[in-house]
């Protein structure tokens, strides 16, 4: 990792095919240079699609490369929801606009 930080944590939501599933799309980003860790979610389902919400950790993590694996598998990623970095991962505080 060079002088700057990094992106450390990863919020994906992500629109994929029936196929593959998603325990095989963990396992691709799972093994992504970089990733300690993937979470994936799937939160809604239509005939042909599926919407998942991908969280992935890591100390350097690659948008780009993880982006093409995504795609390599036939899905595309809608939006980044959230993105952490630098030389720790700050959690998000509830604050009164959000209540």
């Amino acid at each position: 990792m060079n002088n700057k930080s990094g992106i450390r944590r990863l919020v994906l939501d992500v629109l994929k095919p029936h196929n593959p599933s998603i325990v095989e799309l963990a396992g691709v980003l799972g093994d992504v240079e970089g990733v300690d860790g993937v979470n994936l979610s799937l939160y809604e389902m239509d005939q042909k699609t599926e919407n998942v919400k991908i969280t992935l950790e890591g100390l350097d993590l690659d948008y780009e490369l993880i982006r093409q694996e995504i795609e390599n598998m036939g899905a595309v990623v809608h939006s980044v929801d959230e993105i952490a970095a630098g030389k720790k991962i700050i959690e998000e505080v509830e604050t009164h606009q959000d209540r």
